[in-house]
């Protein structure tokens, strides 16, 4: 129960501070004992950023694990402050990101490069969230240029995983069934008529990734593919006094030059977290049009500027490769269904979203959990990886209507996907001007769309 109760149609309580909406467990929401449960196994996505931590910026195990928990401090934030988002990282740029920090060696080099990129990252949604041109600028970003980048970063996104030496060379048998059952649950059509028909199918559909990941580590355990973990009892102790040795102020900071290197590959960044927010929005408005008892505020603005928080301290105080982004797509999924059906499932919209990363802070904590999952983190960062590469292809394929846009956005995404960020965008905006634009100074003239031809020949 809480302190403060919602009057029926109206918003969850809150406490107003500046552009803010402070809301606070027991006090503003109540605690959902499903959200709990699911945090205490979905948390283990969050500690697969730790083996690209060690391996990129060279890292020790305790220092990422110290990292880690400033990332959880900051998924907890936007519930705090008023956002109806289960935030994540910018997971679609994470390949990007790492073709960018190819450029640096391991160690104060790469730390110094993700500091310009990710405090670049804070700029861009500061800037928008103050000013409110956030959705103005994405909206003159061509179809073509917006479905290279999204379909570019999904294939860099499966490539690294199944090219060789990534992950399905060493774990094919935990990676690919654990890849094949989360597609299923997630995006299959005779899966949701299961879901309609039988109650246990709604049940795990309930818990989105959670099944499949639970899978792939079991086989992965079974077949070898992963060691059995050694479980360690009591509470988790991360290396924070080891990590200001790892951080910027030890580590010295980047340069004019570094910081214009990043700036391509933060541009895409934000464009793919701007796409991830108009999917949390659009799933939001589904349940406002079931939940008729609360009002749900989706104000971009506020959620541009805690975004811009969390990208600033992790910048100073852990910079991170999948940086820090608005939505877990899968979880936000999971949730507003969920909360669709009813009161009594969820009392607010916020309580689901509150109780989910404040619980997954917890299991941090604790220690058998964490050395439970540690042997298996590779293939929680690859199944969000690939999960996300299915998705961002699906979405960017969307954003493309004519041939002339297909042909653009597929060259762009293939030299994103193999040469990074800058090269990605120079050949789509060299190609858009080349290919799409009939005049330099003039709009350009729109092209038949498929469904037009189609109308025509019916006609």
């Amino acid at each position: 129960m809480q302190v403060y109760k919602r009057k029926e149609g109206q918003e969850q309580p809150f406490w107003k501070f500046g552009p803010f909406k402070i809301r606070l467990p027991f006090v503003h929401y109540r605690w959902e004992s499903a959200e709990f449960v699911q945090a205490l196994i979905m948390f283990v996505v969050s500690l697969g950023m730790i083996p690209l931590l060690q391996e990129h910026l060279g890292l020790p195990y305790e220092v990422a694990l110290a990292y880690v928990f400033i990332g959880g401090l900051g998924f907890m934030l936007p519930s705090l402050l008023g956002v109806a988002m289960v935030p994540g990282w910018i997971t679609a740029a994470i390949p990007v990101v790492v073709i960018y920090l190819g450029n640096f060696e391991p160690g104060p080099e790469a730390i110094q490069g993700l500091f310009a990129l990710q405090f670049t990252v804070f700029l861009i949604f500061f800037i928008l969230g103050v000013t409110k041109l956030g959705g103005k600028l994405v909206a003159v970003v061509p179809n073509s240029l917006k479905a290279g980048i999204l379909i570019g970063a999904g294939l860099a996104a499966i490539i690294g995983e199944i090219e060789a030496g990534g992950r399905l060379v060493s774990t094919p048998f935990s990676l690919i069934i654990g890849s094949l059952i989360a597609i299923y649950i997630l995006f299959s059509l005779s899966f949701k008529d299961l879901v309609k028909k039988h109650k246990l199918a709604a049940k795990i559909a309930n818990y989105g990734l959670v099944p499949a990941m639970i899978i792939a580590m079991v086989i992965g355990w079974m077949v070898s593919e992963y060691p059995v973990p050694n479980i360690e009892w009591g509470i988790t102790q991360p290396a924070f006094a080891e990590m200001w040795g790892y951080l910027p102020f030890v580590v010295g900071f980047p340069g004019i030059d570094v910081f214009l290197l990043a700036i391509p590959t933060a541009l895409i960044a934000y464009i793919i977290a701007f796409g991830d927010i108009i999917v949390g929005n659009t799933l939001l408005e589904r349940a406002n049009k079931v939940r008729k008892d609360e009002w749900i505020d989706t104000g971009i603005d506020r959620t541009h500027l805690v975004t811009a928080l969390r990208n600033l301290i992790h910048s100073f105080f852990a910079p991170y490769p999948g940086l820090a982004g608005p939505l877990w797509t899968p979880v936000q999924a999971t949730v507003t269904e969920r909360y669709r059906h009813g009161r009594k499932a969820m009392e607010s919209i916020h309580s689901g979203m509150g109780t989910f990363w404040i619980a997954g802070f917890i299991a941090l904590f604790i220690l058998p959990l964490v050395t439970m999952f540690q042997p298996v983190l590779p293939i929680a960062l690859a199944l969000t990886l690939i999960i996300t590469g299915y998705v961002c292809i699906s979405v960017g394929i969307e954003q493309v209507h004519t041939t002339t846009e297909r042909g653009v956005a597929g060259v762009m995404a293939v030299v994103l996907a193999i040469h990074g960020a800058e090269f990605g965008l120079l050949a789509g905006i060299a190609l858009y001007f080349l290919v799409e634009k009939t005049s330099l100074f003039k709009k350009s003239k729109s092209e038949e769309t498929d469904e037009e031809a189609e109308e025509k020949k019916i006609s």
